[in-house]
């Protein structure tokens, strides 16, 4: 299903619920979350792989959070397992060299670029060794810098999708900009998606409609789940109905079908040629 998605002629949806660092740096919670976004429905969960050191600088606000939050790699490994036995894909976001390295070493079947990292060139270009698909978040990004990501990886035959996305958490819907679905829909030869940061799961079923057809969203296992991202997380009662109502819109979307239909077939013996 993987390959599939990365196919423009992609016609279905699928959801990732973006577990990212809500486990805590446990886990025993990351098998918990695994458990839920299943139950959820969900078609995959993300993770993120880094090392706190190599991502931010030890003076950043953010690095005591992100250090605590830290899983080790062999942890991963875990995970990757515990996703397959569970039939339900994992992959991860990685931030450096070696996160890269050993996700593609335990074989994920693609790779994750936040928006952060649209415009991190060498990380790009370690991913792009790898030959494994890449969904590209772009978050704060201008057309050119979009555009020199999708054409990198293109040049280098390597399958990409790319995710609107704002990068405000939370965000609030009407700060969506969902009309840029539809351009990148135009403007690039891929399937194109929504990471979405807002609380609700409704922006992601309008964006349907622009386009949309990969869905992120992040995931916790509820109010009592105290975490980092829980004010841009949904739970998993939000999320299996998120992924409920985007099944519905694939079939009442529907194929391109002119002519009688099979549902027209009484009303049209009513057709008048005069």
């Amino acid at each position: 299903m993987v390959n599939k998605i990365f196919n423009k002629s992609y016609k279905s949806n699928f959801l990732i619920a973006e577990v990212g660092i809500n486990h805590n740096g446990n886990i025993d919670q990351a098998f918990r979350l695994v458990d839920a976004a299943k139950k959820s429905l969900a078609d995959a969960v993300k993770f993120q792989t880094y090392t706190a050191e190599k991502r931010v600088k030890k003076n950043s606000p953010i690095y005591d959070i992100l250090k605590k939050c830290e899983l080790k790699f062999e942890d991963f490994y875990k995970l990757k397992k515990y996703c397959e036995k569970k039939k339900i894909t994992f992959f991860s976001t990685p931030f450096d060299k070696e996160s890269v390295e050993f996700l593609n070493k335990i074989n994920v079947p693609m790779f994750k670029i936040s928006s952060f990292d649209i415009i991190n060139k060498d990380l790009i270009k370690e991913i792009i060794k790898t030959k494994k698909p890449t969904i590209v978040s772009t978050g704060m990004a201008s057309l050119k810098e979009i555009s020199n990501t999708y054409q990198t990886f293109k040049k280098n035959k390597v399958p990409i999708s790319l995710l609107h996305c704002v990068s405000s958490y939370p965000n609030l819907e009407k700060n969506s900009y969902l009309s840029n679905i539809s351009d990148l829909k135009k403007r690039f030869n891929c399937t194109i998606g929504l990471s979405d940061h807002t609380k609700n799961i409704k922006t992601s079923i309008f964006s349907y409609i622009s386009g949309a057809r990969i869905f992120e969203k992040h995931f916790y296992l509820g109010k009592r789940h105290k975490c980092i991202d829980s004010p841009v997380s949904i739970d998993p009662t939000q999320m299996k109905e998120l992924k409920q109502e985007l099944n519905n819109i694939d079939i009442i979307y529907g194929k391109v079908n002119f002519g009688i239909k099979k549902v027209e077939k009484f009303a049209s013996q009513l057709r008048r040629k005069k």
